[in-house]
């Protein structure tokens, strides 16, 4: 067999060039649609009503998914940490291991990837109807800024409702975990509540606060994105790329609270 030629891979290269050209010009348009949608969500006092509502959409309406994933997600915690725990019998540390997993883990990216099923998905399905339909062309018409009406207050109240809920899922997984270890397999309560007192401190807290304030951007612009530009897609057109826009939306934002997430972990370990 003949040796390769060493140019016979010079053709992929133009190829991974144009693909990093193409990728660092989204990501650049990505971050300018978000400074674009922050800067609309303060333009006028008419925004506060709109970003209020939003709050009602994307906070209050989740609040009992939210309660219902993190009590169980606690009592899982409660009953995985206390058999694994007993094997070297440290039974007394449940409290700290529950605490610590969901405030720096699992409630701020639980909590995300569940806001993005509930409501990123609606974000990018609604503002994506409203592109094919012309309603977004309508509103520049009738001088409407879309990215203030549409936009700026999504991601506003993105960033007013995360980090609640994700306090909430918090609190519920704790408790959680306290029916599990304490109540059915007879872990002292004084001692669950204790470890916790003991070794939660002020930068886990947070910590938690952050991931959930940077997921909350991820989510709310990738979401919003995906539907504005929902006519420039060459998968589909009319429903069909309303369709594939929500799923991209999803799925981009799960991915994004991933890989996200182990960086911002990495910096604040």
């Amino acid at each position: 067999m003949p040796p390769t030629p060493p140019h016979s891979s010079l053709p992929v290269l133009p190829a991974l060039g144009r693909a990093g050209i193409a990728t660092v010009g989204n990501l650049g348009a990505v971050f300018l649609f978000l400074l674009d949608g922050l800067a609309s969500g303060l333009a006028s006092p008419r925004q506060l009503g709109r970003t209020v509502l939003q709050v009602y959409f994307i906070g209050v309406k989740s609040v009992f998914v939210v309660a219902l994933i993190g009590l169980f997600t606690g009592m899982v915690l409660g009953l995985q940490g206390y058999y694994a725990l007993a094997k070297v019998g440290s039974e007394g540390m449940l409290g700290s291991a529950v605490a610590l997993s969901l405030i720096r883990e699992l409630g701020p990216v639980l909590t995300a990837i569940m806001l993005t099923g509930r409501a990123g998905s609606s974000m990018a399905a609604e503002i994506g109807v409203m592109r094919i339909s012309d309603q977004i062309d309508a509103l520049e018409v009738m001088d409407i800024p879309p990215m203030a009406y549409l936009v700026g207050p999504r991601i506003w109240a993105s960033l007013i409702s995360f980090p609640l809920l994700t306090a909430m899922f918090d609190v519920i997984g704790i408790l959680g975990g306290y029916l599990t270890g304490v109540k059915l397999l007879g872990v002292n309560a004084g001692v669950y509540f204790h470890r916790i007192h003991a070794s939660v401190e002020l930068s886990d807290v947070m910590g938690g606060f952050y991931k959930s304030l940077l997921f909350a951007v991820l989510v709310s612009t990738i979401c919003c994105y995906q539907g504005y530009y929902t006519h420039l897609r060459r998968d589909g057109a009319g429903p069909e790329s309303v369709g594939n826009a929500t799923t991209s939306a999803v799925v981009l934002s799960c991915v994004a609270t991933l890989v996200f997430d182990y960086v911002a972990t990495s910096f604040l370990l």
